[in-house]
């Protein structure tokens, strides 16, 4: 491999891992308030205090630590907060501007967009995923990278169209690198997921990928036990549960195109499930 393809290789590497802008020559943590300018910062990395110098041979690196759900930085609304912000919402449009004006989800600061949703939001049809990634991230929209072309594809199998459908994810902001959500970021937007739901007053709700899942089933549960069972979601602001089901994410399935066929028993069962619907079709 020449100079030039390791170089590419490494650059590609750095973009999976949501290393994606190149803001300046000193690496700033943005999630926790600054404590000296980035000058006085570059001017003690030059000078070569140990707090700055790489770890010493043998030694590895502490990890900040996450903090606990509910906790976060100084000022940012609680999940307490965040339960009566999306109480006051009384239209999606309400919920969606509370949600961007939310601060109580560290990944606010690093991401690009807030991914709120996309579609009909009056269908009797919603789906819910886990989180934006990178295309989402940029866009501003669930589910139109590769993983959304796939749900479009899925949903056209069984005679829906993109528009007949509402759909969000459980998180509104990308993770860096497209990792897994932290339980104090799910905890963080979990009330607006609710009230999300409970809005839209969807007759069947898909939940794509164990995180979504184990999230609004509130179980610890895998995706494959999950998928394909009917439940009765309970949803604060609603008379009646939300008949539900569980079925891998288009994400997964890119990976794992042998699941592809049990999918598509759940796209059926879906299906059925439409077709109950007064005045549906």
């Amino acid at each position: 491999m020449t100079d030039t393809q390791s170089w590419a290789a490494l650059l590609r590497w750095y973009v999976e891992m949501g290393a994606d802008e190149a803001i300046g020559e000193v690496a700033l943590d943005r999630t926790r308030p600054a404590s000296s300018s980035p000058a006085q910062g570059a001017d003690t990395a030059r000078a070569g205090t140990p707090s700055t110098l790489a770890p010493a041979v043998g030694r590895r690196p502490t990890a900040t630590p996450l903090p606990a759900a509910g906790v976060f930085s100084a000022g940012a609304p609680s999940a307490g907060a965040a339960a009566a912000l999306a109480a006051a919402a009384a239209t999606l449009d309400e919920l969606a501007r509370a949600v961007a004006a939310f601060e109580g989800c560290a990944l606010r600061q690093t991401a690009t967009n807030t991914v709120f949703s996309d579609g009909n939001p009056n269908a009797r049809l919603m789906l819910i995923g886990e989180a934006p990634g990178g295309e989402e991230d940029r866009l501003g929209k669930p589910f139109v990278g590769r993983s959304g072309q796939l749900l479009d594809r899925m949903l056209a199998a069984i005679g829906v169209e993109r528009s007949r459908a509402h759909i969000t994810n459980v998180l509104y902001w990308r993770p860096p690198g497209n990792r897994k959500p932290t339980p104090a970021e799910i905890a963080a937007c979990l009330p607006f997921v609710h009230r999300h739901i409970a809005l839209v007053r969807p007759a069947v709700l898909v939940l794509c990928g164990g995180t979504a899942a184990s999230t609004l089933l509130a179980t610890s549960e895998g995706i494959t036990k999950l998928r394909g069972r009917w439940f009765d979601l309970v949803i604060p602001g609603l008379a009646e549960p939300v008949k539900t089901i569980a079925t891998y994410h288009p994400s997964y399935l890119l990976r794992s195109p042998e699941r592809k066929r049990e999918t598509w028993r759940d796209l059926l069962t879906i299906q059925e499930k439409l077709n109950e619907i007064p005045n549906y079709s």
